[in-house]
């Protein structure tokens, strides 16, 4: 059965790849995405188990009365919405939810990239110019560090480190993740190039 459930089906990258390829898997309608989410009877089954203690896949899958394909396809789903998560053992996301109670999602915020599904993730892991989180699903992440790259950054002016850290600490007031964390993957992703303590953001990535 495979261990990294969050990972997508691998795809051809010689098979014509679209000058702007979609995110992979798909994000619901911003409208109310849970609704869709729990519409089928496999995923719910999978977070009751969850829900209920279940953490890793094969007590799931005991617990919820799933064959391994159904299973791992609805714990797939499950971790690519953020509603449960895999660190070290899977676990309802109940920060989501108090999110969503909150009524913090903002769907008239619009971001200017003219992409529905840009959109749609910026949505819901940015707001107010801050970082909720940062998503599970790889696609979605890289969306989420480039605009971020791209509003905290202008391209080819240099920033010392300690000033990079300030603007990057803004970004995290309110996630769980740090600045440090934040501007290992801006770096590793070429958003920032580093060099003798300076920081600048190149032309084009």
């Amino acid at each position: 059965m495979p261990t990294d459930l969050s990972a997508s089906p691998s795809a051809n990258p010689s098979a014509n790849p679209p000058a702007n390829p979609p995110i992979d898997p798909p994000i619901d309608p911003p409208v109310d995405p849970l609704v869709g989410l729990f519409a089928e009877e496999t995923r719910v089954r999978a977070f009751a188990a969850v829900a209920l203690g279940a953490d890793t896949p094969t007590k799931v899958m005991e617990r919820a009365g799933l064959s391994p394909r159904d299973a791992t396809t609805a714990l797939r789903r499950l971790l690519s919405q953020d509603v449960i998560t895999d660190d070290g053992g899977l676990a309802v996301a109940y920060g989501h939810f108090r999110q969503l109670a909150r009524g913090t999602r903002t769907p008239a915020e619009t971001y200017g990239t003219e992409d529905e599904r840009t959109e749609a993730v910026l949505r819901t892991f940015v707001r107010g110019g801050r970082l909720v989180r940062l998503p599970a699903q790889w696609q979605r992440k890289l969306v989420v560090l480039r605009h971020i790259a791209e509003q905290t950054f202008e391209p080819g002016v240099e920033y010392p480190e300690r000033t990079v850290n300030e603007k990057l600490r803004a970004w995290c007031e309110d996630a769980p993740v740090d600045h440090v964390t934040l501007r290992r993957y801006l770096v590793d992703l070429r958003h920032l190039t580093r060099q003798y303590g300076f920081y600048w953001r190149p032309a084009q990535v």
